[in-house]
């Protein structure tokens, strides 16, 4: 439908900011929040939603709000408007990632409408997957998908490379579990069974055991010392899947947030295909290991997100914050002495 009448287009912004809750986050910390002014749609990151210890340059916050922007982009291309962005409008407000205006109206082919069909049906899987392959056309395809929107999806083939990146994992995740106060910001993310808190991940989003994939890729632990998780049977679920990096030329906010726009847009057409994924990003938040995997690995490119593809039948329920929640009041205020350069504008 091609959007033409006021009613319409706060139909569509309404639509964009639903869609928006249901975007992918670390930890599920939905770190991010919106203002309305006439046509244009402000997204702001919530810094009190970051992780100060996993996340201290910003780094995962801004994939994350990239996400939720490419998530809104989305939502209004499927109810008939074409979006204008500007990517950090104003240095003076360092929060501000994004205004979204609404610009004029354009048909949403197909590819768009599948994307939006899967909004709310993507999820995260947080264990291995089935044998069942993921077809190479399909991986050839989101490759694609992730050049046309700015970074780069890099299909990992290699066994030995497969099996650097599940050590580097290993590593890290080893790492982190000997760092209590590490261990306690993530699990600060985890809700108990039957928790009414409508962010971090919940019990039912994990299994509560899982067999290793080969070569292992561990997950948070999440239950960390309780016997959270779901108990879904996932004996024939042990499959690494299709193991991929998402990489960017650069690592300034600006390619963060291109690449969570990536990230989103690649995420939405493997859901449109029956592919799921998982994400391994404890190797990301340590300097050493993810300097070392973007010069062995990367070809000097930074690494964004290590992630696994496949096909699982484990369905899972998510949880959202209310859109009341996330939505913010009154202007951004400047950050003392911050300077001026100029925006990105993507349209």
């Amino acid at each position: 439908m091609i959007i033409s009448t006021a009613e319409h287009r706060e139909r569509a912004i309404q639509g964009a900011l639903e869609a928006a809750r249901w975007a992918p986050s670390v930890h599920n910390t939905q770190p991010w929040s919106f203002a309305v002014s006439g046509n244009e749609i402000s997204l702001r990151a919530d810094v009190d939603r970051k992780l100060r210890l996993g996340d201290p340059s910003g780094r995962e916050l801004l994939i994350s709000c990239g996400a939720a922007l490419f998530t809104m982009c989305t939502a209004l291309r499927c109810e008939g408007v074409e979006p204008v962005i500007r990517v950090l409008p104003d240095p003076d407000r360092p929060s501000l990632i994004a205004t979204i205006t609404l610009g004029e109206p354009a048909e949403p082919d197909e590819r768009v409408r599948a994307m939006g069909r899967q909004i709310e049906r993507r999820r995260t899987h947080r264990a291995g997957f089935t044998d069942l392959p993921v077809p190479e056309r399909l991986v050839e395809g989101l490759v694609r998908e992730a050049r046309d929107e700015g970074a780069k999806l890099t299909p990992v083939r290699a066994p030995v490379a497969v099996a650097i990146l599940a050590a580097l994992t290993q590593a890290a995740q080893g790492a982190h579990a000997q760092d209590r106060v590490l261990t306690l910001e993530v699990i600060r993310w985890a809700r108990p069974p039957g928790g009414s808190r409508r962010d971090g991940v919940p019990a039912e989003g994990y299994p509560r055991t899982a067999p290793p994939t080969d070569p292992d890729f561990p997950q948070r632990d999440y239950a960390w010392r309780h016997e959270w998780g779901s108990q879904a049977d996932l004996s024939r679920s042990s499959s690494v899947g299709q193991v991929a990096l998402l990489t960017t030329t650069g690592d300034t906010r600006e390619q963060w947030i291109a690449a969570g726009q990536t990230l989103q847009r690649v995420l939405l057409h493997a859901c449109a295909h029956g592919v799921s994924a998982a994400f391994h990003t404890q190797a990301l938040e340590a300097y050493h290991l993810r300097e070392f995997l973007r010069h062995e690995l990367c070809s000097d490119e930074y690494p964004q997100m290590i992630m696994r593809l496949g096909i699982t039948f484990d369905d899972k329920e998510s949880v959202r914050r209310s859109l009341p929640e996330m939505l913010q009041r009154g202007p951004d205020r400047p950050a003392p002495g911050s300077g001026r350069s100029r925006a990105g504008v993507r349209n």
